[in-house]
């Protein structure tokens, strides 16, 4: 039979391992956070010149028309 003691013992350190795998999923989910918001502005700064491109090669073809 187990002792109050022991059970004590026994559900603190279930639940200190819980603590630690809410931390790391927590620091895993920041890091993804910032990779994806990384990616965002890697998007952004190719579709702008991309689309100015596109722009400037409509208006030429629509002014030499």
């Amino acid at each position: 039979m187990w002792s109050d003691e022991r059970l004590d013992d026994r559900f603190n350190g279930i639940d200190q391992r819980f603590d630690n795998l809410e931390r790391r999923m927590d620091q895993g989910f920041n890091e993804m956070r910032t990779e994806l918001r990384e990616l965002r502005q890697i998007i952004v700064l190719l579709w702008g010149p991309t689309m100015l491109g596109v722009l400037a090669t409509i208006v030429a073809v629509v002014v030499r028309t």
